[in-house]
């Protein structure tokens, strides 16, 4: 297997990039590939003293920032790090693609390189969400692949993040919750409304609504929403925890008294920093993509990406994909099955109300030729006894 690295994806790129490689790299049997100015990138492992076997380099002489459009560039820059990384995911030279470089060029390189696996309609973005006083981590999707959603995306990011879940935890029964402003059935506009009965009718293991607030405490392992809703919250949760950890910070230096009780449970600290930080979360992976993708944060360090790159060989291990292609496939079958029995009952009704409308003299002549006459038959058997 060959996992492929953006090493120019990032605030900290290529020193950062390199350092979490070489530091991953003698725990694997697999194969780092940095993609990347060969020259900067050999200057990094060289500074780093590498001199092992299973880390390679790719050239390429582009890279795409922040700040272009990211379509534009995905179709100029075919040398960039993100578009060469994909055609090599595409060629199959490479097993799996991690960048902490620009999101919607990631997007975009993946639909044109890669496409969508069979059956789904919009690829998702998955991140992993700390819990409050229970093990573990809740995958949150979609983080912004897609701001402008439908029921039926909300609907397969479900499906897609309790695979993921059950293929890289283990978990065979992830909890699937939908994020609701009220977890009662019933709340929400029409989107989540729908989205909802669509949820309830897979054969996944959805348990309905979840509030945000709920969400910290572990009430579920998977979160689905619109990418909208889904950017806002991790994004507002992410900004309450710098706010909370830099206020604990100013607090505790305030005084030597303070200073005194910050040594004193400095563990402790050091354990709710790591709690809340994402270091070990191995990376936010791009799910729906015929090829797997992993994005880092922008501003991730050596700690960022060693996580990542074993998170990596776990998605391509477990065979992700092909489990979300067969998820997918089945629970089209079952919306399938679902929607012809429902046309089925509900031709039965019409026809059911159109005789029962119709004359007595009417029914008697139609009811040799009728194929729904039985029905009525029935009927009115069950009101004779009834009386």
């Amino acid at each position: 297997m060959k996992v492929l690295i953006d090493g120019m994806g990032g605030d900290y790129a290529p020193d950062e990039i390199v350092k979490g490689a070489v530091k991953a790299a003698p725990e694997i049997k697999e194969t780092i590939v940095i993609i990347g100015p060969e020259e900067l990138i050999r200057k990094a492992l060289d500074d780093n003293k590498w001199k092992g076997g299973n880390i390679e380099i790719v050239d390429a002489t582009e890279v795409i920032t922040n700040d272009e459009s990211p379509a534009m560039a995905v179709k100029k820059k075919k040398d960039s790090t993100i578009v060469k990384g994909m055609g090599m995911i595409r060629s199959g030279e490479a097993d799996v693609f991690i960048s902490g470089g620009s999101t919607g060029a990631l997007l975009s390189a993946g639909l044109i390189n890669l496409g969508r696996i069979k059956g789904i309609k919009r690829p998702s973005i998955a991140a992993w969400f700390p819990r409050c006083g229970r093990e573990g981590s809740t995958l949150l999707l979609d983080c912004g692949a897609n701001v402008e959603s439908k029921p039926e995306y909300i609907y397969q990011s479900g499906i897609m993040g309790s695979i993921f879940v059950k293929g890289i935890t283990g978990n065979d029964e992830p909890v699937v919750r939908l994020l609701n402003v009220g977890a009662e059935e019933g709340k929400g506009d029409d989107l989540h409304k729908d989205a909802f009965k669509m949820l309830e009718k897979s054969d996944i293991n959805f348990k309905g609504n979840v509030e945000a607030r709920d969400v910290v405490f572990g009430e579920t392992d998977v979160v689905v929403t619109d990418g909208f809703s889904g950017n806002v919250f991790l994004k507002s949760s992410e900004g309450m925890s710098l706010a909370i950890t830099g206020l604990l910070r100013q607090k505790l230096t305030e005084s030597l008294v303070a200073k005194a009780g910050a040594a004193l449970v400095h563990s402790k600290l050091k354990a709710l920093k790591t709690t809340f930080g994402y270091a070990d979360a191995g990376g936010a992976p791009i799910l729906g993509l015929k090829g797997a993708v992993l994005k880092i944060h922008g501003n991730s360090k050596e700690t960022e990406v060693y996580y990542a790159i074993h998170r990596a060989i776990d998605y391509v291990s477990n065979d992700i994909n092909g489990m979300i292609e067969e998820a997918i496939l089945k629970n089209e079958a079952i919306k399938k099955e679902q929607s012809i029995s429902g046309r089925i009952a509900e031709a039965i009704s019409t026809a059911s109300e159109t005789f029962r409308k119709k004359p007595d003299a009417e029914k008697a002549r139609d009811e040799e030729d009728d194929p729904f006459a039985v029905f009525m038959q029935v009927d009115g058997k069950e009101q004779q006894e009834e009386k």
